[in-house]
């Protein structure tokens, strides 16, 4: 049995190729249910962000488990995983290097995976914030809890991954407060904000702008928006009209209904849009349109969904700029600056974390096991002194009670020293083998 973590990520894999994998919080009953339907599988978590989209699993087989997590993200791909398909080449220019194929002719090279105290690691850097686009962005944690809250409601989650994302937890705030990794700009919609900026020359003062999409990440942009303290007109739009308003007057703008965007969107100078729509919410006719109608007034468009929710091709119309996420996190990674000094101190911190993590699921992984072989050696006690009951019931109390505490004593102290030495072992090979050597002896 063995904690797994299969993936792809932004930096190994076209956005193009990304978006089809992505897993949004109503699609994730689904996908859960999918993969716990493997025998291979006793328990499933599933991260799915701007930048990834992860597996996290308990495998009881291993090869069979991580083949039928392959096939779970060959599935959502339409079969485009394959290192032949002309996915591959995609983006060329770009030179999106392939991560290490998953297993020896698995046939999934973008797909990577790390394994038991390695995937603790990944997990515990991801929720540190420096495995982001924007170093010690905090809205990853938040994802990571949802992650296990939704594994956890829909009963697939169980105690290794549940304790595994809970000290995730841990490590995400200890690097928070710890260190300096989330000065400064700490999040995409941040990003995305200094983004538009700098390609409307600095400012967004006197710019209209429409946000679509009134979650955690549009409201994170209205937020920061707010901030620059420029004079600038932002409206809000969303799927669901509620959330559109209640961002809007939490931050001081207008909403208007999806409906009317086409309208909007011929005053708008920007547009920042992250809906977690499964396709585009903005195809290229409609951003013709309107650019036809407005030829002298440029467009900025910075997309931060994933799935996309503009339509790739609007970047080849006259006038406007489209940016997505592929842009928001080379830019991020190039504002880096300071913050960078406090890669080394979070690193450290990822690292004694995975090692209190190991010993604390170490134990716990041991615990049923010498509880197990106690309760064995205590049914051979009881089972000894059943069949010596002519003798023992001639005892009186007294003598009963001093049989009694006299084997209980030879079992502690024959129990004492295979318990010590495979508490000890915990985690290790040998461990491994003691523990192996236990259960065939005494068939735990």
């Amino acid at each position: 049995m063995s904690v797994v973590v299969v993936g792809l990520h932004e930096r190994d894999t076209p956005v193009e190729l990304l978006e089809l994998v992505s897993v949004s919080e109503d699609d994730a009953p689904k996908a859960l249910t999918a993969l716990r339907g493997s025998a291979h599988l006793s328990e499933v978590v599933v991260l799915s962000t701007c930048l990834r989209t992860e597996v996290y699993a308990v495998v009881e087989r291993f090869h069979a488990g991580l083949a039928d997590i392959e096939a779970f993200f060959e599935s959502r791909s339409n079969g485009l995983l394959g290192v032949d398909h002309p996915l591959a080449n995609l983006d060329a220019a770009r030179s999106v290097p392939a991560a290490p194929p998953l297993a020896a002719g698995a046939g999934t090279p973008r797909l990577y995976c790390s394994i038991d105290d390695e995937a603790a690691t990944h997990l515990f850097t991801v929720a540190a914030g420096i495995d982001s686009a924007v170093l010690g962005e905090g809205e990853v944690l938040h994802q990571v809890r949802r992650a296990i809250e939704i594994a956890r409601a829909e009963q697939a989650a169980g105690p290794l991954l549940e304790g595994m994302f809970r000290h995730a937890l841990e490590v995400g705030k200890r690097s928070r407060s710890e260190t300096s990794i989330a000065r400064g700009t700490t999040s995409l919609s941040q990003a995305a904000v200094v983004l538009a900026r700098g390609e409307r020359g600095g400012t967004l003062a006197g710019c209209s702008v429409l946000v679509v999409g009134a979650g955690e990440m549009g409201a994170g942009v209205a937020r920061s928006l707010g901030r620059l303290n420029e004079q600038l007109s932002v409206t809000m739009t969303s799927r669901t009209q509620s959330r559109a308003d209640a961002v809007a007057s939490d931050v001081g703008s207008e909403s208007i209904a999806l409906a009317a965007i086409e309208e909007s969107l011929e005053g708008a100078d920007v547009l920042f849009t992250c809906t977690t729509a499964p396709s585009a919410v903005i195809d290229a006719p409609l951003i013709e349109s309107v650019m036809r109608r407005r030829p002298e007034r440029p467009l900025t468009i910075v997309d931060l969904a994933v799935p996309r929710d503009v339509d790739p091709a609007a970047a080849g119309i006259p006038g406007v700029t489209l940016l997505d996420i592929n842009d928001i996190s080379l830019f991020a990674s190039q504002q880096i600056g300071a913050r960078e000094a406090e890669l080394e101190a979070v690193r450290k911190i990822v690292s004694e974390e995975v090692g209190r993590y190991h010993a604390v699921s170490s134990a716990r992984t041991v615990a049923p096991l010498v509880s197990q072989l106690r309760e064995r050696a205590e049914g051979v006690r009881r089972a000894e002194l059943e069949r010596r009951g002519r003798y023992v019931g001639s005892l009186d109390d007294a003598g009963r009670a001093e049989v009694d505490a006299l084997t209980k004593a030879i079992l502690a102290k024959l129990l004492h020293d295979p318990t010590t030495v495979l508490k000890e072992s915990a985690g290790t090979p040998r461990g491994e083998r003691l523990a192996e050597a236990l259960r065939a002896l005494f068939d735990l």
